[in-house]
């Protein structure tokens, strides 16, 4: 449960937060919200201050019908981002939302650490080769479809079953390219209504199975705030209830955009769990 960011070996044993830093203008939650300088280092000094062990910087919306932007766009929002904090704060681990191999390669080249890929590989053909090359942690998501189509009536045998055999492919496949830092995210609400998204989140603890570090990302999503008829910004209480039930069935990582909130739930988790 120990990746390597950089030569710093982080140990997952003990859950960790991820902090969310959205660059988009059009994310579900904080679209637009953080698009200068003084607001991009304000919101990640507040998350490393607050217990971040991990900032995970998204240049490309991947909400249900989300625009799609070319990679061109997609890289000019992020590399500045990446050499900005990177400069301002040495020794950030930073994770980056990407599909693409080569907004990867460039922004691991930046100073950033880790790759988080929605699409699990399966956006582009690159994607496996390229982080193997690279050496960097990869977090690979599952999503049925694609952000603009994902949520059109997703079917599934067994959802549970299904995810597990998804990851069990994909992770052999980067072990035959001796990547061996990899981490499964389950991708709640990519793909899935919201009875699959709280049967994964129920069935979590199987998912261990497959011997990898496991990412919960579930902070203010619609299966929350639509289960309570509210608002993401309403949905905090119900994003710590989640994370809680995510941590108490195996999760290594919370991503989040609360961090002082999940890290308070991962204190108090652990003083019955761990």
């Amino acid at each position: 449960m120990t990746i390597n960011c950089k030569g710093k070996l982080v140990d997952l044993s003990s859950p960790k937060v991820m902090g969310i830093l959205n660059i988009t203008p059009d994310s579900f939650y904080d679209g637009g919200k953080y698009k200068n300088t003084s607001d991009i280092l304000s919101q990640t000094e507040k998350m490393l201050t607050e217990g971040a062990t991990f900032i995970d910087v998204g240049a490309y919306s991947s909400r249900p019908g989300a625009k799609h932007i070319s990679e061109e766009e997609e890289l000019q929002r992020i590399v500045p981002v990446i050499n900005l904090l990177v400069k301002e704060f040495p020794e950030i681990i930073i994770s980056v939302d990407t599909f693409r191999s080569k907004i990867a390669t460039e922004t691991i080249e930046t100073g950033a650490a880790i790759v988080n890929d929605i699409s699990g590989g399966n956006m582009d053909a690159k994607m496996f080769e390229t982080v193997a090359k690279l050496q960097v942690p990869y977090i690979l998501m599952h999503m049925l479809g694609t952000p603009q189509n994902m949520q059109k009536n997703p079917v599934y045998d067994d959802v549970t079953k299904d995810i597990i055999s998804f990851f069990a492919e994909q992770i052999h496949k980067l072990h035959q390219l001796k990547l061996n830092d990899a981490i499964i995210d389950v991708g709640f609400g990519f793909g899935k209504t919201i009875p699959h998204n709280f049967e994964i989140l129920k069935n979590l603890s199987l998912f261990k199975s497959l011997d990898a570090p496991i990412l919960a990302g579930i902070s203010r999503k619609s299966m929350l705030y639509k289960t309570l008829d509210i608002t993401a910004q309403e949905a905090l209480n119900a994003t710590t209830s989640a994370n809680t039930i995510a941590l108490l069935n195996g999760a290594n990582i919370l991503r989040v955009h609360d961090v002082k909130e999940a890290m308070e739930t991962i204190k108090i988790v652990e003083q019955i769990s761990y």
